[in-house]
C-alpha cells in the first residue's frame, strides 16, 4: 500500500487509520525513529477546555526537534531557533485522524540562506520518513 502524504503551502499531511492515542504513540515512535526528541507537548482539547469552556476533538501538537540538525541550522544562522521546534499536530476530525508536520523548506524559507536551506531539506525528508511509517 503506497502511503499518501498530502503537501501543503507550509505542511505535510497525512491520514492514519489508528486510533488517536495510538497513533499520538505511533508519531512519537516514528519520530524518535528519524532522530526527533519531542521537547514540547500542547494538548489544544484540554487547554481550551480549561481557559475557554471550548468543546473541540482531540488535538495535541508536539515539539520535534532533532538535535543534529537543530545544531546545524542554529550554527548557521542562530536566528532559526525562532522556527524552531519542527511542529507536528496529531488531530481528530471527526472522519479519521490526521497527522500534519509543519515543512521545515517553507518554513526555514523565509531566512533566505542556503546552509538554512540545506538543512531544511534534510529535515523535510525525516518528516516524510516519520509520516510515511506511520501505521
Amino acid at each position: 500500500m503506497t502511503v499518501a502524504i498530502e503537501q501543503l503551502a507550509f505542511g505535510l499531511r497525512r491520514e492514519t487509520g489508528l486510533p488517536f492515542h495510538q497513533a499520538v504513540e505511533a508519531v512519537r515512535e516514528a519520530l524518535k525513529a528519524q532522530g526527533f526528541g519531542v521537547l514540547t507537548e500542547i494538548d489544544v482539547q484540554a487547554t481550551l477546555k480549561a481557559k475557554l469552556g471550548a468543546e473541540m476533538p482531540p488535538y495535541l501538537i508536539l515539539g520535534a526537534c532533532n538535535p543534529p540538525l537543530a545544531h546545524r541550522a542554529l550554527t548557521a544562522n542562530p536566528e532559526v531557533g525562532m522556527l524552531l521546534p519542527c511542529n507536528v499536530v496529531v488531530r481528530d476530525t471527526g472522519r479519521g485522524i490526521v497527522v500534519e508536520a509543519m515543512d521545515p523548506v517553507a518554513a526555514m524559507g523565509i531566512v533566505n540562506d542556503p546552509a538554512v536551506a540545506e538543512v531544511a531539506k534534510a529535515a523535510r525528508e525525516k518528516l516524510e520518513a516519520a509520516l510515511a511509517a506511520l501505521d
